[in-house]
Formats: C-alpha cells, sequence, structure tokens
C-alpha cells in the first residue's frame, strides 16, 4: 500500500468524526421501521444510546435525565443504518474514464475517494461492504475512517478482484503487454489452484474482509466476452477454502448461468449481479443458502450509458446494451423463487450518493418496501456476518440510525432523501444538513 494515501488521508481535517459525547443520547422517533425485528412499524419509540452502542429501545418517549441529550425525531421515520453490498469507493464511471489510473496518481484518486464515502455516508448508508478497488485505496479509506481521519461509511472491503488471465479484472486487458507485462497474483490474476490459493492468501495479507471473485465475463472490462465461465470449479474452492481459514467470506461476480453454478457448488456466500440466471441455479442458490446482490441500478446505469456516443468503447457497449436491461427481470423471478436477497448497488459505475435508486427499482420489480428495507438492512447485516453488530436497532449493536420525514413503506422514494444520520452514536446529518464535526 502507498504511503501516500496515507500522508494524504491524514491530511484531511474537513468532517472529521467525532468521539460520542458520555452520557445518554435518546433519540425520540415517531415510527420505527425496522423489518428485522418486527414486519409493522413501531410506533412512538425512544432509542436509547450509549456511546457507539445502543443501550434499549423502549416504548415512548423516555423523559430525559440529567446529562442525557436528545434528538427530536418524533415527525420522522427511524430505520437502522442502510448498508450496500456492492460498492466502488474507489472509482466512479464517466466518459474517457478508462485512463484515470494512467493519468491520477493513487494518491489523488484516495481524495477523491473521500469525497465519495462522505456522499455515501450522507444518503444514509452507514456501511457498505466494498468489493474491488485498485492501488490499495480502498484498504487505506476503509482505515482512515475507521481512524476518524475522514467522514465515511463502515466499509468491509475486498482490495483487488481476483481474475483469470485475460478474464473480467484483469487490469491489463486492452493495453499493450509490452507496457503493462503479463499479470500475476500481484495485480490479482491468478491461473490454476496453487496461483488461486496464493492470490486469496496475498489478498488476505493485504487487509482484505471478503474476497472477490470474477467467476465470468463482464461488462465494463475491455474483453469482448461478459457472461462465460472464467474460472474452474476447483480454482474457486481453493479460493473458498483459504477465505474459511481465515474467517472470510467469498463473493462472485457472475452474469452467466454456468459460472454461477460453478460458483455456488465451490462455496461462495453470494452471487452479485447474477443476470442470466436460470431457474435451476435460483434452486441451488436456494439449497446451499447463497445470497443474490442484484445491483439493478448498475444493470440500468450501464445500459443508458451506453447509448452516450464515446462513453464506453465499441466492446463495452455492445455488452452494456445487452446485459444491463436484464438484471431487473432476473431479480424479480429470483424474488419470487424464493432467493435470498441482500441489497447491492453497484455504486461507482453510476454516481455515488444514489444508492437509494435501487430500492425503487427492487420495488418496481415486485419487491414489498418493507422487504426491500429488510434486504439493507437485516440481510445485508446477515451476509455480511455481522449480525451481532448490525442490521436491527436492538441492544448491543451499533447505534446506527437513519431517519426519513415521509413513510417509506407508502413512498419508497422516501429512502432518497434522508434527513439524520447516526453512526456509531455519531450525529452526521440532522434536520437534512450535514453536522460539522471537530479535527481529531
Amino acid at each position: 500500500m502507498r504511503w501516500s494515501i496515507f500522508l494524504l488521508l491524514l491530511g484531511l481535517a474537513a468532517g472529521v468524526q467525532a468521539q460520542p459525547a458520555s452520557g445518554r443520547l435518546l433519540v425520540h422517533c415517531g415510527t420505527v421501521i425496522d423489518p428485522g425485528v418486527s414486519p409493522e412499524p413501531m410506533p412512538e419509540r425512544t432509542i436509547v444510546v450509549r456511546g457507539e452502542r445502543i443501550e434499549a429501545v423502549v416504548s415512548g418517549f423516555v423523559a430525559p435525565q440529567e446529562g442525557d441529550r436528545v434528538v427530536d425525531l418524533r415527525q420522522a421515520y427511524c430505520l437502522p443504518g442502510l448498508i450496500d453490498m456492492h460498492t466502488h469507493l474507489s472509482m466512479e464511471s464517466r466518459k474517457g474514464g478508462y485512463l484515470d489510473r494512467f493519468q491520477m496518481s493513487p494518491a489523488l484518486q484516495a481524495l477523491r475517494a473521500s469525497v465519495y464515502a462522505r456522499r455515501t455516508l450522507m444518503a444514509g448508508f452507514t456501511t457498505v461492504r466494498d468489493v474491488g478497488g485498485n492501488e490499495g485505496i480502498d484498504l487505506a479509506l476503509r482505515d482512515a475512517i475507521n481512524q476518524g481521519w475522514i467522514v465515511g461509511p463502515r466499509m468491509f472491503v475486498a482490495g483487488k478482484s481476483l481474475a483469470i488471465m485475460g478474464g473480467h479484472a484483469d487490469p491489463t486487458n486492452g493495453f499493450r503487454e509490452d507496457i503493462l507485462g503479463i499479470p500475476t497474483e500481484a495485480e490479482g490474476v491468478v491461473d490454476g489452484v496453487a496461483s488461486a490459493r496464493r492470490g486469496a492468501r496475498l489478498a488476505i495479507k493485504r487487509g482484505a474482509d471478503v474476497i472477490k471473485i470474477t467467476a465470468t465475463g463482464g461488462v465494463l472490462s475491455i474483453a469482448r466476452d461478459g457472461s462465460s465461465p472464467q474460472f474452474f470449479e476447483d480454482e474457486i474452492r481453493a479460493i473458498v477454502e483459504v477465505a474459511r481459514d481465515f474467517g472470510l467470506k467469498v463473493a462472485a461476480h457472475a452474469h452467466g448461468d454456468e459460472g454461477m453454478q460453478r460458483a455456488i457448488r465451490a462455496g461462495v456466500a453470494s452471487i452479485e449481479h447474477g443476470t442470466f440466471m436460470s431457474d435451476q441455479t435460483m434452486q441451488m442458490m436456494k439449497e446451499y443458502g447463497v445470497y443474490l446482490v442484484p445491483t439493478i441500478t448498475a444493470g440500468r446505469s450501464v445500459a443508458d450509458s451506453a447509448r452516450i456516443p464515446g462513453y464506453y468503447v465499441p466492446v463495452v457497449a455492445e455488452k452494456a446494451r445487452r446485459i444491463g436491461p436484464v438484471i431487473q427481470e432476473t431479480f424479480a423471478r429470483a424474488y419470487r423463487a424464493g432467493v435470498l436477497i441482500a441489497f447491492g448497488t453497484d455504486a461507482g459505475v453510476f454516481r455515488h450518493g444514489r444508492n437509494a435508486l435501487e430500492f425503487v427499482y427492487m420495488v418496481e420489480a415486485g419487491m414489498p418496501p418493507i422487504e426491500a428495507i429488510k434486504a439493507a438492512t437485516y440481510n445485508a447485516a446477515d451476509l455480511l456476518g455481522q449480525l451481532d453488530n448490525l442490521g436491527t436497532l436492538e441492544s448491543g449493536k451499533w447505534a446506527d440510525v437513519i431517519a426519513v420525514e415521509r413513510n417509506p413503506l407508502e413512498d419508497i422514494t422516501a429512502l432518497q432523501e434522508v434527513s439524520f444520520v447516526m453512526k456509531a452514536g455519531v450525529v452526521y446529518k440532522q434536520n437534512g444538513q450535514p453536522v460539522p464535526q471537530p479535527v481529531r
């Protein structure tokens, strides 16, 4: 990891997280919507916060005692902090963006990523899983947020995705071999079982919280195929075995059906995108307890961007037009079939901070609002392996609370207008405005 990234992140003085004040913080909520606790809204609740954790959630509005602070959300709807299980905070798609890694230093990319992180938190997403970054930026960003040097969501990161040579996430695709050379595990490219194990171990050595593999081709890579399988099953199994030894899970990017089935049999925890998923694969996912992270917003976004002349190179534009529009329909089928769903957007493929658009597309596809919210709270925390800390508003969990002014069960677009954000007992947004934080 580059020291320049650390040094620049250390110097970010604006918006630094403060420690929660001593004593209790009483959050008076007009209505609590917490589908991991109750399928029905819960009127007039007080969330009692002490330090970074929730002490209790009680009926009625608790009267403050000496030393208590009160947040008045009696006219609002309170929810657990939202979780996006598929983000890329180290990048954001734009016309001509393929040259960024040649024209922008890693330090400058890290500074830009800090803006994306703040934007994501202000949108109500207090936790994200970041499933693929370059130059160690996602790892450094996570650590800087955890240290309180900059403002952003709690991050669980993959570092560099693992790919096959010439496959999706091979960083040398489309560029001259005499300049970039032949990629190895150091660049996240593996070949064979032994190499797959080494690549997974290297990702863990660098600090990964989750291992991401590209089990099939993808849309935005400069490679002609977007859906064929790109790992043999024994290679995926080797990666899963290494991850399990370290207590980590494996997330599999996959558009094509055969690649999904190989990944499921090999033991991955989630399928990302799942575009051309068959009914048989959906049944396998149910049998193996594998989550689908659908990323509908990304599918629609890349299809829209492909209509803009010159936005993508031709090989990418063709894949975007073909693959992007299918994801929402597949999600609808998977939901009806009873596949486990965890909320994920692929933010970075589109503008960061617009993550809540995914709720609109999920509901549009037939998922009830309460289930969509559960996918972004309880289910996401379950997939993360963090139900002891996240996903519901319960005693002992991190005090991650958001609020909106309108009822999202009646109009899911309310989640695009988050007025209050608390992460680990610190208020970052109130009355729709960011709350300045003292410099640490």
